[in-house]
């Protein structure tokens, strides 16, 4: 029997942590913003001056554009006249873009097993990050099976043990060179017969422009389809916070191959351009759905809209 640990993950803690992971697009971005806005001017020229500092924070162009014009409305329509007012309308159309905090990869009351889907490049973070998700998952309570359907390369089992046994997590894995969709089969068959909580499925970091890679991966999808049509329950992309733009396009590729239903962004607190958060839910219409703030097995949180915006504009 599993013992539900006590939340401690506060409000406070959090935003202490988010303050932390987001210290240097913080810097780069708050300190330039506040100059802009202490200038006592509202024109076309301050207008220019903030789509220059969010571009630059990696917002994007099309969410860049979004909120330019957004605030040229609302200067217009609600004859804005300080730098407050301005301030907090950019905080309210950032708030639009990203919208309500998105709904808990493994809500209470989750069919067993819930099954998630795990994808992105090597080097992403991905095998830290299910290593993170698993001991998160069994903190709360919960008994997780990991799927190590990596089998193409040849350290990835090895990695993915070390992650299973600091977590209390059980792992499945074969030979190298075995079917990826075989032990994904194997592995859900492990978790019903283990009544698991949990099953996460470790994919091969591949690249995006490896089209038998991204085909293997489509097998992994149907197999999991064919036993259970609402499986996998999510498919979320690991994306390196410090890619940046570039990860978008990886993103595009894995949604067209199996539709993803989030996006797990990881290392942003080495980054000065956290804005790519804005810019993954502008461009593709997906939520960040958990954010990872720092090498620590508990730096992976929830991602908190609010708490992201206000941080970014260093609002207290």
């Amino acid at each position: 029997m599993f013992r539900k640990k006590e939340k401690t993950d506060s409000r406070s803690d959090r935003r202490g942590r988010f303050r932390a992971g987001l210290a240097r697009t913080r810097a780069r971005m708050a300190g330039r913003l506040g100059s802009a806005l202490r200038g006592g001017r509202i024109d076309e020229d301050l207008l220019e001056e903030l789509e220059e500092i969010l571009y630059e924070a990696d917002i994007g162009v099309r969410s860049c554009e979004r909120v330019i014009d957004g605030l040229r409305g609302r200067i217009r329509a609600e004859r804005l006249g300080s730098s407050a007012d301005l301030s907090t309308a950019l905080r309210e159309e950032l708030l639009a873009i990203l919208g309500d905090p998105p709904p808990s990869v493994a809500p209470a009351g989750s069919t067993r097993p819930r099954v998630l889907l795990i994808l992105g490049v090597n080097g992403s973070g991905k095998t830290t990050t299910i290593g993170k998700l698993a001991h998160r998952f069994r903190d709360e309570g919960k008994s997780v099976v990991i799927a190590a359907a990596d089998t193409f390369r040849a350290a990835a089992v090895d990695q993915l043990a070390v992650w299973a046994d600091r977590a209390g997590a059980d792992l499945i894995c074969q030979d190298q060179g075995t079917d990826p969709a075989a032990v994904t089969f194997d592995a859900l068959a492990a978790a019903k017969a283990r009544k698991a909580d949990i099953l996460l499925v470790d994919t091969a970091g591949r690249l995006h422009t490896k089209t038998n890679l991204m085909e293997e991966l489509r097998k992994v999808h149907r197999v999991l389809r064919r036993a259970d049509p609402a499986m996998p329950h999510e498919s979320l992309l690991v994306l390196d916070g410090v890619t940046g733009q570039n990860g978008l396009v990886q993103a595009h590729r894995f949604h067209e191959a199996v539709g993803l239903s989030g996006v797990i962004l990881t290392k942003i607190d080495g980054t000065a351009k956290g804005g790519v958060v804005v810019a993954v839910k502008a461009e593709l219409g997906i939520p960040v759905r958990l954010v990872g703030v720092g090498e620590g097995i508990d730096d992976l949180h929830d991602f908190d809209p609010e708490l992201f915006v206000d941080e970014l504009l260093d609002i207290s």
